[in-house]
């Protein structure tokens, strides 16, 4: 018996043993690269990086978005014999993650791959990447990236890859790249850099791929790519560089993609390719170009797509190019290109385009080729036999009689003031030349880089909030070259309005909102729009906007508006192959007098008009004399020549949208005048401002509201449908908030406030603060709003949070510090700098956000609330509990415990720290977003109150006060009631808003108060 204890034992042993040396074995990521993953997440919130030690083998934090997006982290576990793991891989795309690329990056010194692409990150690419001496791949195409590439990214002798297409860099290509021996991939397209390409990139003998489409660099393309013998592709296309494509690119016989578009200088014959039998695509467009097209294309038996378009190719149409059994795609158009047009042409099933060149032979054709587009390819002097299409300048085939166009391009019929717009539903797009009807047709070319079977119709795939005319839901878009035509039109001049709403994009935080679409349009050959932005001119997407012409010549019978992509702009964003011209309506009007055939005379047509004309004559003077005319500028001289971006309304509209005015309807009054509640008549319901005479606010406001409201679009800001100028009315047009404003839902009577939960007191502050970080920083203005308050932000049916009241901000340009001007604001959130020196940065919102913040906890108004009489305001208190520890009694205590104390702490210590006396010490909008988030961490300042000594912040509003007495002693006892209703509906001021007359200041010159909208 004792001998089988003896032998459990034993067994026993080993066992144990087996485990314990199995436990030694378990592979671990290190403690400090654990903690700095953990660090990197939490500042990404980036929500599957759960990770520990045994992250490696457990694989949680990968995870797939589609096929394209996702989260991938690979681990190397063969460190000290295969117990030590380090990640040297982290891919994460797709996820939308914010904020700048955390530094922490550069303490995972075994990571050879990091890819961030298609997220939202801004600010610059951190230096600490350069420690990474592992690092093979860089990769984070489509974010917000911005600054210059550092130096330091030179010094990564491994780098293999570095793709950072589709951000905002700036600045020269760092010379040093060029010491990058290993490098394969230079990826970096739709950028803004500058300079020419140095000369040191000749050394990178390994490249395989250049791209760097779309930016602004100069100079001559460098001899030295022909250093770059083992290239797979380059993109050229969209740059500033100069022709002509230099010799040595005969060298580069591994091309399979080669891109070249749009060069400045002088003109050349076709480069030397004749080695390159390997190609693929080849893409030579608008590079002057002359001669022939070389015989040596026939040796490409790999080609799919030849662009040759826009140069000033001669001869006939090879026949050798019947022989590339694997092409699909060839663009010869707008080239002079001679001669008999081939037979096979005609009857070919792939796309091809020979538009626009000086064919004077041709078997039959018509005008409705399937996938081949000959338009306007013979001569007019050619025989009579071909159809008008074929001709040049399309002359009409029987009498011109049209002499107006409204198209609804790429949507269905609609109607929109009383005039019918046509279809627009073709999808042809490649090489299609469509004839919808006698009145008009257009023309499609080019296949979309990246992704060739892209759609040339666009709809609002995103869920926009298309605001105008119907036609704006749809578009027609093509990747290079799109051209409508009225067609049999009368010879006159006519008015052209040009209407777009960028619909590809969306209208959010995410990547998918990064795109930008350029393109060039041309009007009867003369070039109109240059480097077109649809939403930047906008203001953002969903935005209609109207380009007009008022003069265009028809002397023929044919209008040409022409489309063309330069290659500029993204064209990755939201997804490969989203840019090129978009347009989604056209109309067309004349300028004369059109002879509907009525059968007067001409000489009863003179009566008539000489006899009206005396009548008026008279009426006007007997008017006059009465004092009727002549006594009223009805219309401001500053609103006459506004170019509105906006919407526009036309008064009987809006009478019948509030009962003309009832005031049943009338919701609210503030500094600009009254504000109605209306319904539109297709059921929407809206907001109107109406201005008031007794305003003390005025046109400069109004025009300044406009201005700014037009050319902003974010979530958290109340969004303007239009405006109504018209007579002595002016009248602003907004979205209907349920909920109306913070300040009554916090501070209103009894059956009028909300009862707000935590988490939604916890939500509306993150969306001001979202709001005015997008004013302050993300916005293409940059704009300071002034008068940041609880009554300037309202509330719609799901309690989201924007900002309201544009009548007082004011623009902020980078270049300048501050901006001094002249007070304006409401006593109580205005900051101290402010209030007693007029010394204005957008830090002056942090403070009056900081106001509101801590009237969102309390539930108080700021000026209102006054526990002691010895304290003048909430703030006051803050400051007095935070000495004491007791921070959260200023927590409302209607919220009972149902609140979160660390959340609760969070808000109140941002709060403090926004409103700090200092306006240096106090955080950015988006620094106070991302500690808001947990993103950041936040420690408030103590600042304590010094008896000696006022605070400045109470110094300021005592002079404030004082100052306002005069003003509040000559209002009226019907103004003093409007101010006591600013609890009770949006629109309305909470307080006494104070304007101080301006002071000779030194920096007075800097002050950039719109004037008009043409500031903008």
């Amino acid at each position: 018996m004792g001998k089988i204890v003896s032998v459990f034992v034993v067994l026993g042993f080993l066992v144990l043993n087996c485990f314990a040396n199995f436990g030694s074995h378990a592979q671990r990521l290190p403690d400090d690269e654990v903690q700095t993953l953990q660090s990197i997440f939490r500042k990404l919130n980036f929500r599957n990086g759960q990770v520990n030690q045994t992250s490696c083998t457990e694989g949680s934090w990968n995870v797939t978005i589609d096929d394209s997006n996702g989260s991938n982290f690979t681990c190397d576990c063969t460190y000290s014999n295969n117990t030590v793991c380090h990640v040297t891989v982290i891919l994460l795309k797709g996820f939308n993650l914010a904020g700048v690329i955390p530094e922490e990056f550069g303490n995972l010194t075994f990571l050879q791959e990091v890819d961030l692409s298609r997220n939202y990150f801004n600010g610059s690419l951190p230096k600490s990447f350069a420690r990474l001496q592992n690092l093979t791949k860089l990769l984070i195409l489509g974010n917000r990236l911005s600054g210059s590439i550092p130096l330091e990214i030179g010094d990564i002798s491994t780098l293999e890859e570095l793709v950072l297409e589709d951000n905002q860099l700036v600045g020269p290509l760092p010379e040093n790249l060029g010491n990058l021996k290993s490098l394969r991939r230079i990826l970096l397209s739709s950028n803004n850099f500058t300079g020419s390409i140095p000369e040191s990139y000749g050394n990178l003998k390994n490249l395989t791929e250049f791209r760097i489409d779309g930016s602004n660099l100069t100079g001559r393309i460098p001899n030295f790519i022909g250093n770059w013998t083992k290239l797979d592709r380059l993109d050229l296309q969209g740059t500033s560089l100069e022709g002509p494509i230099p010799s040595t690119i005969s060298q580069l016989k591994n091309l399979t993609e080669l891109r070249i578009s749009d060069l400045k200088g002088s003109s050349s014959s076709f480069p030397n390719l004749q080695d390159m039998k390997k190609m693929e695509r080849l893409i030579l467009r608008n590079c002057l170009i002359t001669g022939r097209i070389p015989e040596y294309i026939e040796d490409m038996t790999d080609l799919k797509i030849l662009d040759l378009s826009f140069n000033q190719l001669t001869g006939p149409v090879p026949g050798i190019l019947q022989n590339l059994k694997k092409i699909d795609y060839i663009f010869l158009t707008n080239n002079s290109l001679s001669g008999t047009l081939p037979d096979w042409i005609l009857t070919s099933e792939k796309n091809l385009d020979l538009s626009y060149n000086n064919f004077t032979e041709s078997s039959p054709a018509t005008c409705r080729e399937s996938r081949v587009n000959i338009l306007s390819s013979f001569s007019s002097t050619g025989s009579n036999s071909v159809s008008w299409c074929l001709k040049k300048d399309l002359p009409c085939p029987k009498e011109a009689k049209h002499y107006s166009l409204f198209i609804n391009c790429g949507g269905s019929p609609t109607e929109f003031e009383e005039n019918d717009y046509e279809e627009d539903l073709n999808t042809q797009g490649p090489s299609n030349f469509g004839i919808v009807s006698d009145r008009w047709a257009y023309s499609s070319t080019g296949v979309y880089v990246g992704n060739e079977s892209s759609k040339y119709l666009a709809a609002n795939q995103y869920g926009l909030n298309v605001s105008g005319a119907e036609y704006y839901k749809t578009a027609r878009l093509a990747p290079q070259s799109l051209k409508y035509y009225g067609l049999c039109m009368l010879k006159g001049s006519y008015t052209v309005k040009l209407h777009f709403a960028e619909i590809m994009f969306t209208n959010d935080q995410t990547y998918k909102s990064l795109g930008k679409r350029m393109f060039d349009v041309s009007i009867q050959g003369k070039q109109v729009l240059k480097d077109f932005d649809i939403m930047e001119e906008a203001g953002g997407v969903g935005i209609g906007i109207t380009r007009e012409f008022k003069d265009v010549s028809v002397n023929g019978s044919t209008m040409e508006i022409h489309l063309y992509w330069a290659g500029k702009g993204t064209n990755a964003i939201p997804y490969r192959g989203v840019y090129g011209p978009l347009i989604s309506a056209i109309t067309v009007t004349p300028n004369f007098e059109v002879d509907t055939g009525g059968g007067l005379s001409a000489g009863a047509i003179v009566g008539i008009v000489a006899g009206s004309c005396a009548v008026v004559i008279i009426l006007l003077f007997i008017l006059w004399r009465l004092g009727y005319l002549g006594g009223k500028n009805v219309e401001d001289k500053e609103l006459r020549g506004l170019d509105l971006q906006t919407g526009y309304f036309t008064l009987r509209q809006i009478k019948a949208a509030t009962n003309n005015f009832d005031a049943a309807n009338k919701i609210g009054e503030g500094g600009f005048g009254p504000v109605y509640k209306g319904t539109l008549s297709d059921g929407a319901v809206i907001a109107v401002k109406q201005l008031s005479s007794k305003s003390k606010q005025g046109n400069r406001e109004f025009v300044n509201e406009i201005g700014m409201i037009s050319a902003l679009q974010h979530q958290n800001l109340v969004k303007l449908y239009g405006c109504c100028i018209e007579g002595n009315q002016l009248l602003l047009v907004y979205e209907y908030l349920e909920n109306n404003s913070l300040a009554r839902a916090l501070f209103g009577k009894e059956g009028q406030c909300l009862n707000l939960d935590w988490a939604t007191r916890k939500r509306i502050c993150s969306d001001i603060a979202r709001g005015l970080a997008y004013l302050h920083e993300e916005s293409r203005l940059k704009i300071v709003h002034r008068d940041i308050k609880a009554t300037n932000v309202l509330l719609d049916k799901d309690l989201n949070a924007k900002i309201s009241d544009f009548g007082l901000a004011k623009l902020d340009e980078d270049e300048n510090t501050h901006i001094s001007t002249r007070i304006a604001g409401t006593v109580g959130y205005m900051a101290p700098e402010y209030a007693m020196r007029g010394y204005l940065t957008d830090k002056a919102d942090v403070y009056s956000f900081g106001i509101v913040a801590l009237e969102i906890v309390s539930g108080k108004s700021n000026t209102n609330y006054r526990p002691k009489e010895e304290f003048v305001y909430l703030l006051d208190w803050a400051y007095v509990l935070q000495e004491q520890g007791n921070l959260l009694e200023l927590v409302d205590p209607s919220l009972g415990s149902n609140f979160s104390k660390k959340e609760a702490m969070t808000m109140l210590n941002i709060a403090l720290l926004c409103t700090n006396p200092s306006p240096t010490l106090r955080p950015t909008m988006s620094s106070a977003v991302s500690m808001l988030e947990g993103k950041t961490a936040v420690q408030a300042p103590i600042i304590r109150r010094n008896s000696d000594s006022q605070d400045a912040r109470f110094r300021a509003f005592e002079i404030l006060s004082q100052d306002s007495q005069t003003h509040v002693s000559t209002l009226s006892q019907e103004s003093e009631m409007q101010r006591t209703m600013s609890i009770d509906a949006p629109w309305t001021d909470s307080s006494v808003s104070v304007q101080i007359p301006d002071e000779t200041r030194e920096h007075s010159s800097s002050s950039l108060l719109l004037q008009n909208e043409n500031n903008l």
